[in-house]
């Protein structure tokens, strides 16, 4: 017998809270598996949702988590090739400076910078954003470190490149994939009407990260020399060779170029992906960089639990009262100040739920509203998440990936960058946004 409706709410609401719990705090795969399971038999047993309506919530998301196992095993091969330090090393050498007399080079770190946002953004674009946080971040951090410079300025631009610049491709971020299915176009028709708002976003990204890091920006060149010549930070690996790092390139390319073609013609991203994956995998197995242990590691199984069950909780709750109150708070045009209160609510949704379940709670409800109203909800999921530590779980996977490596994030430098930024990159990006569309 279903439970009251008041008593629906309250187990959905407590199995939501153990979900987000359970991403704030990372754990082992098998607990954060079994959390996933025993969520998603709550949120079926305590009722509104039957089997008809689970599989409504669930068969939307089977290929974005498809597309999701196979991006990572993608990623994980490129980074092992050498991909990601390959680009590092590339960014280091074009940051340095040689003096006239050609005995001291040092480094320039406004140009380090800028250096690290491009790649970041373009690994984001290409690769997701999980890889920016996870696997760019650390060769990024070896490099400025080698460099004798300060970790934190690059450190923070592949974070705000991990949500800000997650704006351009679907298969940039999961909440773009999600909300494919709610808008009238495909790939090229998405790119197309976020190109603009992507780029006014790395601009005042760029120069935020400028001011708020200007001292460790402008180290004079004798202590910057000093600090290269005394730092412990390992140096970068060896390059790679360009042979070793043909195939993945190639691979990806394609990859990507099938995502556009295909797409209009209803050609789910996980295929291309897929294939990519299997692709990659077979050449990594022979080249020994990788067995098919590392590949499922990578794809991170107890991730895609957790999608699925984030899916079933969150429908179990759009159907009560949390779905009352997001439709009450949204507005019913698409003029500027109904889109920016749009990406507004969907930031303070994320914030408060995650970016993934906010995109679950409010793109249905926005899909009779239009796709500009769809896409500025997208705003607010990818810029916005980067306002709280829980606004996107590329926050949380960024800060562990930092501790590993030694890196501490202090809370107040976190909020004072996301503080400053992500309102005004918000803002910006819908300014534009209304203008193109």
């Amino acid at each position: 017998m279903p439970l009251p409706a008041p008593a629906q709410d309250a187990v959905g609401v407590v199995a939501l809270v153990a979900l987000l719990v359970t991403a704030h705090r990372h754990p082992r795969p098998r607990t954060e598996a079994v959390v996933s399971m025993l969520a998603a038999a709550v949120a079926l047993l305590a009722g509104p949702l039957d089997a008809g309506r689970a599989w409504d919530a669930i068969r939307p998301l089977l290929p974005v988590v498809g597309f999701l196992v196979a991006i990572l095993v993608v990623a994980e091969v490129c980074a092992r090739a050498g991909v990601f330090t390959a680009a590092a090393r590339v960014v280091a050498r074009l940051s340095l400076r040689a003096h006239a007399d050609g005995d001291e080079v040092t480094p320039r770190p406004q140009l380090l910078l800028l250096g690290v946002l491009v790649v970041a953004v373009l690994v984001t674009t290409l690769l997701s954003l999980d890889a920016t946080v996870v696997l760019l971040t650390p060769v990024v951090l070896t490099a400025t470190g080698g460099l004798g410079l300060s970790p934190r300025p690059a450190a923070y631009a592949c974070l705000r490149m991990a949500n800000s610049g997650s704006l351009l491709l679907p298969v940039a971020n999961l909440t773009n994939l999600l909300a494919m299915p709610h808008l009238p176009f495909g790939f090229g028709g998405f790119a197309a009407r976020m190109a603009v708002p992507l780029a006014v976003t790395l601009l005042v990204e760029y120069a935020g990260l400028r001011l708020l890091f200007r001292a460790e920006l402008r180290v004079p060149a004798a202590e910057r020399a000093e600090s290269a010549a005394t730092s412990a930070a390992p140096a970068l690996p060896s390059a790679p060779r360009m042979r070793s790092l043909l195939v993945p390139i190639v691979t990806v390319a394609l990859m990507l170029t099938a995502f556009a073609v295909l797409s209009p013609v209803g050609v789910e991203p996980c295929w291309p992906a897929a294939v990519a994956a299997v692709v990659l995998l077979a050449w990594g197995r022979r080249r020994r960089l990788l067995a098919v242990r590392d590949a499922v590691h990578a794809a991170h199984p107890s991730f895609v639990l957790f999608v699925l069950a984030l899916g079933l909780v969150v429908a179990a709750l759009a159907g009560g009262f949390l779905g009352e109150v997001a439709q009450a708070l949204l507005p019913g045009g698409t003029g500027f100040a109904d889109l920016l209160l749009i990406a507004l609510v969907a930031t303070v949704a994320a914030a408060l739920l995650t970016n993934l379940s906010a995109t679950l709670l409010l793109v249905p409800l926005l899909a009779s509203h239009g796709a500009t109203a769809v896409l500025a909800a997208l705003l607010g999921l990818g810029i916005g998440a980067g306002l709280t530590w829980t606004g996107s779980l590329a926050n949380l996977l960024w800060r562990r990936t930092l501790v590993r490596q030694g890196v501490r994030p202090a809370q107040l430098s976190f909020h004072r960058v996301s503080l400053t930024l992500t309102p005004v990159s918000l803002v910006v990006a819908t300014a534009a946004l209304a203008l193109v569309t």
